[in-house]
C-alpha cells in the first residue's frame, strides 16, 4: 500500500473520532485562528488537510469568507460536510485531493491553515509549493503542527513513537527545518512559537486505531527511553506524555 493508501486506511475508519478528539476539537490555537480570521477578513480560505474540520468550524464561524475544507479521505469530509450542515455554516465547502497536487487556481486564497495535517504528507516541499501557489500575495499561511525538538535524541524519539502508533505519519518537523522550507517556496515567516501539547496515552492509541502489537511496541519502546528523554516528553507511569506543538504564521510576499 502507498502512502496516500495508508493515510486514508488508517483516516477513513477513524474519522468520527477527530470529530469528538478532545485535543483536536479544543485549543487556544483555535480561538488565535478566529482572531486572526477576523483581523484579515479574506475572501477565500483554505484548510489544508482539514481531518476533523474543528479548523474549518471556527474559521467559517469568525468570517464571511468562503471556506474550503480539503482531505484526502472522502470519509473525513463527509463528516465535516455533516457537522457543518448542523451548525448552520453554510460559508464551507469540501473538496478531496492530496497536498500535493491542489485543484485550485493561482493566487485564488487570502488565508491557508494547516492544522496536524503536515506530518503526513509524502512530499513535504511539493506540498507547500502548492500552498504557496494557491497562496494570494500577501496572503498569510498558518501552519499549526506537532515540532521536532532540535535536539537529534528526541527527534528520533518522537518520530520512533508517531510511527510505532500510526504507520501512516512521515515526520514531525523542526521549526529550522519549517522555516528552510517555507523560505524555498517564497513564503516569509512572520512569527512562530510553541507550546506543550500534553496526550493521554489510551486516548491517543484508540483515536487512531493502533493494533495490540504496535501498541506493545510503544510500551516497550518508552520503558527503554534515557531518562533525558523521559524527562523532556514528561513521560507518565502510564505512557501518557507531552510534544511540542508549534504556530508558524508566513506570508507570501
Amino acid at each position: 500500500m502507498d502512502q496516500h493508501g495508508l493515510v486514508t486506511q488508517q483516516f477513513g475508519s477513524t474519522a468520527r473520532n477527530y470529530l469528538t478528539s478532545a485535543v483536536h476539537a479544543q485549543g487556544a490555537d483555535l480561538q488565535r485562528l478566529s482572531d486572526l480570521a477576523v483581523k484579515l477578513q479574506p475572501k477565500r480560505i483554505l484548510d489544508l488537510g482539514c481531518g476533523g474540520g474543528h479548523a474549518s468550524y471556527a474559521l467559517a464561524a469568525a468570517a464571511a469568507a468562503e471556506v474550503v475544507a480539503y482531505d484526502l479521505s472522502d470519509e473525513m469530509l463527509a463528516v465535516v460536510e455533516g457537522e457543518a450542515r448542523q451548525r448552520g455554516l453554510d460559508n464551507l465547502a469540501i473538496r478531496q485531493g492530496s497536498a500535493e497536487t491542489l485543484p485550485f487556481d493561482d493566487s485564488s486564497f487570502q488565508l491557508i491553515a494547516s492544522r496536524y495535517s503536515a506530518h503526513h504528507w509524502m512530499r513535504i516541499n511539493e506540498s507547500i509549493a502548492e500552498a504557496a501557489r494557491v497562496l494570494a500575495p500577501g496572503g498569510t499561511l498558518v501552519i499549526i503542527d506537532v515540532a521536532a525538538p532540535e535536539t537529534p535524541l528526541y527527534d528520533t524519539v518522537l518520530q520512533t513513537v508517531e510511527l510505532l502508533r500510526d504507520s501512516s505519519h512521515v515526520r514531525d518537523y523542526r521549526l529550522s527545518e519549517w522555516r528552510a522550507m517555507l523560505g524555498a517556496a517564497g513564503l516569509s515567516v512572520m512569527n512562530s512559537d510553541s507550546w506543550k501539547l500534553p496526550l493521554a496515552f489510551d486516548s491517543w492509541i484508540k483515536r487512531i486505531g493502533t493494533p495490540p502489537d504496535r501498541v506493545a511496541a510503544l510500551n516497550a519502546a518508552m520503558k527503554a527511553l534515557p531518562r533525558e528523554a523521559r524527562e523532556y516528553f514528561a513521560i507518565q507511569a502510564d505512557h501518557s506524555f507531552s510534544i511540542d506543538t508549534v504556530w508558524i504564521e508566513a506570508r507570501r510576499d
